[in-house]
């Protein structure tokens, strides 16, 4: 049972304190609507979900954001 949650997609927000849970939240559900208009991953996927893809493609780093309270471009540092 406990092998079975830790592959459940909610442990892939990372847990990082200078990342902030909501906007990994909102960057991956913005990269989904992205992919359900038929957007291309960056990453090659056997899940057909694209809630799946996207929150793993923002947890790997892969998805730019820009932080309107900084005006610069950012990304999620990849977690290990």
């Amino acid at each position: 049972m406990a092998e079975r949650l830790r592959n459940n997609a909610m442990y892939a927000i990372p847990d990082d304190i200078e990342q902030s849970t909501y906007r990994f939240i909102i960057v991956a559900a913005k990269r989904a609507r992205q992919l359900q208009n038929g957007a291309r991953p960056f990453l090659p996927t056997t899940s057909k979900k694209p809630t799946v893809t996207s929150m793993e493609e923002v947890r790997r780093g892969l998805v730019k954001y820009t932080d309107t309270v900084k005006g610069q471009p950012q990304e999620f540092a990849p977690t290990e």
